[in-house]
Formats: C-alpha cells, structure tokens, sequence
C-alpha cells in the first residue's frame, strides 16, 4: 500500500537513532504518513551488530522505542515523554548495511501516557515488533536542554510517498 507523506520530522544533533551529528548514530529519517503512522527509512551500521551479519537487539529496541515517540509527534509535536515500558519480540535477524524500514502508530492515549505499536521491516517481512508505553511528562522533568537546538535538522528531499505493509 502507498501512503502520502505528509510531513518529515526534523533530525537531532546527538540522538542514538537519529542524531545527524552523532557518527556512531543510525540518522534514520521519520515521516508522517497520511494516516496518522510514522515511517523510518533507515540502515544499522557494521559497528550496531551483535554476531557477525546481525544487529545488535539492543539497537532493534532503541528503533522501536525511537517509533514510538515519533508517532506520538504525529498527535502532540514537541511534547516530550519517557519510556516505562517496552516489549519486543524478534522475529527474524536484522541485517546492517540494508535499507529498512519502520512502521509506528499510536494504539491508545490517555493525558498521562500513551502506547504504540511499532515494527521493522525488510522490503515486505517483519523482522522485528514491538509494544511500546510512554509516561508523558514536561519538558523540565526530562531534560535542562533546548529542545529546538537539539531537534535543529531540517533535512529535507523528495519522498513524497512511501509503499508500507499491512
């Protein structure tokens, strides 16, 4: 299925997932798709593996989570939260040096927390998925930082739609 994209999220300094300064980061770019779900497109890096061929578990989850908060972005931009629990299930390894892509909506939201379900795919096979809860909080409860000068890439190109699966 083709989705329109209807807007592309800005990219931070130092962020593990997508920190455009960061060179140990993944820079995954995010998209809202016109039915309210968040995309990725990105590509693990020889040095987030686990055994030889595989990405690390650990980065598979900071993906998810990274879904997560991006399609809460969707609904409430710039509103901050933290993760207070997360489940993963792998489903098949996940290669680095590949192009992926990741999948997130929002499955419920309350004024203190939301939930969302999010998942990485290879072309059309599910390699990973994951459950996500967040507790929503103020910006000053999570970090001193400006959060406009960490968020400051605008990096923008041609995607104007994106083939998911369902």
């Amino acid at each position: 299925m083709i989705m329109k994209v209807i807007k592309k999220q800005n990219n931070s300094k130092m962020c593990m997932i997508c920190g455009m300064d960061n060179p140990f980061g993944v820079q995954a770019q995010f998209y809202e798709l016109e039915d309210k779900r968040v995309c990725g497109l990105f590509q693990f890096k020889e040095e987030h593996q686990s055994y030889p061929g595989r990405v690390h578990g650990g980065m598979i989850s900071a993906m998810l989570d990274e879904l997560a908060c991006r399609a809460f972005w969707v609904y409430s931009p710039k509103q901050l939260g933290v993760t207070f629990d997360l489940t993963t299930k792998y489903r098949k390894p996940v290669p680095y040096n590949t192009p992926l892509k990741g999948i997130g909506k929002i499955v419920k939201q309350t004024s203190r927390y939301f939930v969302a379900e999010c998942q990485i795919y290879h072309k059309e096979e599910l390699l990973a998925e994951g459950i996500i809860r967040y507790l929503i909080l103020p910006d000053d409860q999570i970090t001193d930082a400006d959060y406009d000068e960490e968020m400051c890439y605008a990096i923008l190109d041609d995607i104007k739609d994106i083939e998911i699966c369902d």
